[in-house]
């Protein structure tokens, strides 16, 4: 017990520091500051080029949706999960060796790996647990009501991304973060993972819409900017020289345009994809949700449950009752708890549930 309590203790203490050092020394590996500029970057582009021309540009709940990006990603991790995290992931690691002899994080083959190949497995395992947890938000009636948080938005806008109920982070983070310190992913790495899904999240979120090809074109540009600088200890030029450099970029632009535009929504979520998943009314065949991808819309063509059937820009969001749901940081993150026994006592049968709220089956 006193390994996991010096956890718990080194834990606070550690996160306290970072990110007290995080605020006070802006940098380029500072996730403080970039939440601020991906977040100033994507609220510009709502400003110059809204999809939802008629939505204010500082939207309903605008405000709280801003407090919701630091309580969860900042002020949650100081208080509970930094330190609990780490004593699960301890918990864990110390079982199977307890049970088999096998020391999971010690012979994880990734020890090894380059830079890029544990990003890439890092990003698609992270993505396809959260994938699969966020249906789970919505198959369970119970993690439904603290989802709740999350669909109360109407009026979609980028910060909408990180309005959700503090019990999430527990549900998410903890659930995603056991695989992901098996294989070896470190704080820096996470960093970088971390940062991407922030801003594809932001952007499926956001009031724009994109075309394909720029879209294809930025992806390109992305990978050619890694090949040219030798980023994340991909190797493929020696020293190259700048004008070199350039057109690489250049390269992956006119690829990233060209060849990756017509998948690049079936690869990766979108506005126009997620609209849907925030739908006041959902399809009756659908049952209790569909767009359930975060990053990658590639597990909801795998698994069944995309559906875009047609441009949803001006579509009601929310839920059968969001009217009534409160509307202050407080109330929204104490609901859930006091509806539990409530939610016991007046489970209906499938056919008697609202439209938009039928039984599923997750096979």
């Amino acid at each position: 017990m006193e390994k996991y309590w010096n956890i718990v203790v080194e834990g606070y203490k550690g996160y306290a520091s970072y990110l007290w050092y995080e605020i006070t020394h802006p940098g380029w590996h500072n996730y403080f500051y970039w939440l601020l500029i991906v977040s100033a970057f994507f609220f510009l582009l709502e400003v110059l080029s809204p999809w939802r021309k008629d939505q204010p540009k500082f939207r309903q709940d605008f405000w709280l949706d801003f407090f919701y990006m630091f309580f969860n990603f900042f002020l949650f991790s100081l208080i509970i999960y930094n330190a609990a995290s780490d004593v699960i992931v301890n918990l864990f690691n110390d079982g199977i060796k307890w049970l088999t002899g096998f020391d999971l994080q010690a012979s994880n083959p990734l020890n090894k790996a380059p830079l890029w190949a544990i990003l890439i497995v890092g990003f698609v395992v992270r993505d396809f647990v959260q994938w699969w947890v966020h249906r789970l938000l919505h198959y369970s009636d119970r993690l439904w009501e603290f989802h709740k948080v999350h669909h109360s938005v109407q009026q979609m806008g980028f910060a909408a991304h990180l309005r959700y109920h503090w019990m999430e982070n527990v549900v998410y983070r903890t659930l995603e973060y056991i695989p992901l310190a098996l294989l070896g992913i470190g704080l820096y790495d996470f960093f970088i993972i971390h940062i991407f899904t922030l801003a594809v999240g932001h952007y499926n979120h956001s009031n724009i819409t994109v075309n394909s090809h720029i879209t294809g074109g930025v992806f390109g540009a992305l990978i050619g900017l890694v090949i040219a600088t030798g980023g994340f200890e991909v190797n493929l030029l020696s020293d190259p020289t700048w004008w070199q450099q350039l057109l690489v970029v250049a390269g992956g632009i006119a690829a990233g345009s060209i060849l990756l535009a017509p998948v690049m929504k079936i690869l990766f979520n979108s506005p126009e994809m997620h609209i849907w998943h925030h739908s006041y009314e959902l399809p009756e065949d659908r049952r209790y949700g569909i767009n359930f991808g975060l990053t990658l819309a590639i597990w909801d063509y795998i698994f069944g449950t995309a559906y875009v059937p047609y441009e949803g820009r001006d579509i009601r969001l929310g839920f059968p009752g969001v009217e009534k749901f409160p509307k202050d940081f407080v109330s929204q993150n104490l609901h859930g708890f006091s509806h539990l026994e409530q939610e016991e006592e007046e489970r209906v049968e499938p056919s008697t549930l609202p439209k938009g709220r039928v039984k599923v089956d997750l096979h």
